[in-house]
C-alpha cells in the first residue's frame, strides 16, 4: 500500500539497506537518475549515483546513529556521467530492537526547481509586456485613425498638388505606423486547433530557411520519428519555428568571420516535464542550436520582450511574436547562450486537446 504511495510521488526516493544497497526506488527516481529499478534493485548505491567518499561515510554513520540529516546543494553523479544539483534528506527506518533497518532517501533537484522558477518569471514577464503593448496599441491606434482621416479630407479638399505631396507622406507614415502596431499584437487570428505532426512544420521552416540563407548556412536535422502528433496551429507553429531560426540565421550571417555557419534542428519527447506551474505527462521539444556569436547578457533576460533586439537593424518582435504564439499553445520558449553555441528549445505539451 505504502509503495503504491510513493510510486505516484514528484519526490525521488530510494530505499537503502544496511550495506547501501538498492531495495527500492520509484519511478520519479528512475527518471531523475536515468536508470531501471529492475536492474539495480540488490545492487550498490553506485549503480545509481555517486557523489563522493564523504556521503558515503555520512549514510553509512546514519544507520550506526539513527539519526537523520539533510545535505543541501550537493553534486551527484548519475552512471550515465551527468552531474545533478540536488538536495537530499536522508531518513533511517527503524526495524527489530531500535537498530536502524535501511535508509530512506528523498532527492529534490535544485536544477529543476530553478528553471520552473526562470521559466514562472519568464511568463509573468511575457504577460505583463503584452498587457503593456495591448493598451499601448489601443492609445496609439484610436489617433492614427483620426490623423490618416483628416489627411485624406484635406486631399480631397484642396487641389494643390503640392500639398497632396504632403497628405499622402502623413497617410503612408500613419499606415506604417499601424502595422507596426498591429505586429507588436501578434497574430490577429485565433489558433486553429488541429492534430498535426510537427515534423511538417520544422520541414517547412527549413524549407525556408534554405531558401533566404541562399546555401550560405548548413541545415542538419535530428529528428525523433517516434513523436506523436500534437493539437496545434500548422501556420501559426510554422511562423513560430520560423522566426526562432530567422533569427538564428540572421546572427550567422551578420558575422564576418569565415567559419561553416551551422544550424542543427533536432525533435525529442520528454515525459512528465513541467512547463511553469504545470507537469505534463509528454511535451514535444523542438532544439534549434547554431555557432552563432552568442545573444549578448545583457539583453539575455529581456530577450523576448518586444521591441528588443541585438542588431542595429532588429525590429526585436520575432521572438516576442514566436513566445506569443507558444504561450497559446500552453508552451514556452527558453534560451541559453554562448559563443559559438546558442540553443533555443521551443517545448509543446502533446495532449489531446489543447484549450483556446
Amino acid at each position: 500500500m505504502y509503495s503504491l504511495l510513493i510510486d505516484h510521488l514528484s519526490t525521488a526516493v530510494l530505499q537503502l539497506n544496511r550495506e547501501l544497497c538498492i531495495e527500492y526506488l520509484n519511478p520519479s527516481a528512475e527518471m531523475m537518475l536515468e536508470v531501471s529499478r529492475r536492474r539495480i534493485y540488490g545492487q550498490d548505491l553506485a549503480a545509481a549515483f555517486f557523489e563522493n567518499n564523504e556521503s558515503r561515510e555520512a549514510l553509512l554513520n546514519a544507520i550506526e546513529s539513527g539519526h537523520a540529516f539533510t545535505k543541501r546543494e550537493a553534486e551527484i553523479t548519475l552512471t550515465t556521467g551527468k552531474t545533478v544539483l540536488c538536495d537530499y534528506n536522508v531518513t533511517p527506518v527503524m526495524g527489530a530492537l531500535n537498530l536502524t533497518d535501511s535508509l530512506l532517501i528523498e532527492l529534490h533537484p535544485r536544477d529543476r526547481m530553478k528553471r520552473i522558477s526562470q521559466e514562472d518569471e519568464l511568463i509573468a514577464n511575457h504577460q505583463t509586456s503584452k498587457e503593456l503593448i495591448r493598451g499601448l496599441a489601443h492609445e496609439i491606434k484610436n489617433p492614427l485613425g483620426g490623423i490618416r482621416g483628416a489627411a485624406q479630407l484635406i486631399s480631397r479638399v484642396f487641389n494643390d498638388e503640392g500639398l497632396k505631396d504632403y497628405t499622402q507622406v502623413i497617410i503612408e507614415e500613419s499606415d506604417r505606423l499601424r502595422d507596426l502596431v498591429d505586429r507588436l499584437l501578434g497574430p490577429r487570428q485565433l489558433p486553429q486547433y488541429r492534430p498535426l505532426n510537427i515534423h511538417r512544420v520544422t520541414e517547412r521552416v527549413n524549407q525556408l530557411i534554405s531558401v533566404e540563407s541562399e546555401g550560405q548556412i548548413t541545415l542538419t536535422r535530428d529528428y525523433d520519428p517516434s513523436i506523436p502528433d500534437l493539437v496545434g496551429d500548422e501556420a501559426q507553429l510554422i511562423q513560430a519555428v520560423l522566426n526562432v531560426m530567422r533569427n538564428a540565421m540572421q546572427a550567422l550571417l551578420n558575422q564576418e568571420d569565415n567559419q561553416d555557419k551551422h544550424i542543427t534542428v533536432s525533435t525529442r519527447t520528454l515525459r512528465q516535464f513541467t512547463i511553469g506551474a504545470k507537469r505534463h505527462r509528454l511535451v514535444c521539444r523542438i532544439s534549434i542550436v547554431d555557432n552563432g556569436p552568442g545573444i549578448p547578457d545583457n539583453i539575455m533576460k529581456t530577450l523576448f520582450y518586444p521591441m528588443v533586439s541585438g542588431r542595429a537593424d532588429g525590429t526585436g518582435l520575432g521572438l516576442s511574436i514566436a513566445q506569443s504564439v507558444v504561450h497559446q499553445h500552453h508552451g514556452i520558449i527558453e534560451c541559453k547562450s554562448q559563443p559559438q553555441l546558442t540553443e533555443f528549445n521551443i517545448l509543446i505539451p502533446i495532449e489531446k486537446t489543447v484549450a483556446g
